[in-house]
């Protein structure tokens, strides 16, 4: 459905919300300008029998309306504004990647509205950039046409045909176990903005940096990783872990950036256990 979030057009879908009294959790997908409701749906959809899961595309991303800013702050006030308009007064947020980045930073900023967090394959800073360029020199899935990399990751895309060519290209580097037709499926099928993709990654990132931040949450959270994660690498989700009180760590040994697909059952069945002690604390 389509609802006005501080004025601006969002396409959000609420799952399992025909029981109001369920606990509300908000999922953030990931890659702004890229990205869609559409793999929180799927991940987290399944929780729809304990939880009401609130997902959307962000303002800038998927159908959403592309109304700028597209800044951290906007984004975490435009989930505040949907946790109004879902009438719940604590959350569970979760999101994963860039998704993580705005779970955090909502957490910072609104700390009295969060019951728990679910972080996966995220970062802290802006330091997994050079981690991620050496491990995609490195790999042997793609050799790296280095302009086309360099304007991905800095934000520098032309047009939405230049941000597809770029996902297209590094896509192989995601998952732990290659799969081709899934990487050309996903590229044909991604909803491109460069504009906001050029945004996040040009303007956000560089100055970018929660550690400092990280040791005033409270809420329980949760921090998932793949192992051989690229791009936010496992060494990003220690530094969380090590900055977040009481915080947990799960890594995922037989998963590239995306465990809640390549180790469904196993990331279902960690989440689950996590929120159920999580919840029965607060």
């Amino acid at each position: 459905m389509d609802v006005t979030i501080n004025g601006a057009r969002l396409n959000i879908e609420v799952l399992g919300g025909e029981n109001t009294d369920k606990p509300v959790m908000i999922v953030h997908h990931g890659a702004p300008g890229l990205g869609s409701h559409a793999e929180p749906k799927g991940s987290f959809g399944k929780f729809s029998d304990d939880f009401r899961v609130v997902v959307f595309d962000a303002r800038g991303s998927g159908a959403s309306e592309d109304l700028a800013p597209f800044t951290h702050d906007q984004w975490a006030a435009d989930v505040e504004a949907i946790r109004e308009w879902i009438d719940a007064e604590q959350i569970i947020m979760a999101g994963g990647s860039y998704g993580g980045f705005i779970s955090m930073e909502y957490a910072i900023r609104y700390p009295n509205r969060v019951l728990a967090m679910v972080l996966r394959d995220t970062s802290p800073d802006n330091s997994h950039r050079e981690l991620s360029r050496a491990n995609a020199l490195a790999s042997p899935r793609i050799e790296v046409d280095l302009e086309l990399f360099n304007r991905i990751m800095a934000g520098t895309t032309r047009d939405n045909a230049d941000l597809k060519a770029a996902w297209g290209h590094i896509l192989p580097l995601y998952d732990h176990d290659l799969d081709m037709d899934k990487v050309k499926s996903r590229t044909e099928n991604t909803p491109y903005h460069f504009e906001t993709h050029n945004y996040a990654f040009a303007v956000n990132q560089e100055n970018y940096d929660l550690k400092d931040k990280l040791p005033g949450i409270t809420a329980p959270t949760l921090i998932t990783v793949g192992r051989h994660d690229w791009i936010t690498p496992v060494s990003a989700s220690e530094t969380i872990h090590r900055l977040i009180p009481g915080s947990e760590l799960v890594i995922f040994e037989n998963s590239g950036h995306s465990p809640q697909v390549e180790e469904a059952d196993k990331f279902e069945a960690t989440v689950r256990d996590f929120l159920k002690r999580a919840l029965a604390r607060s």
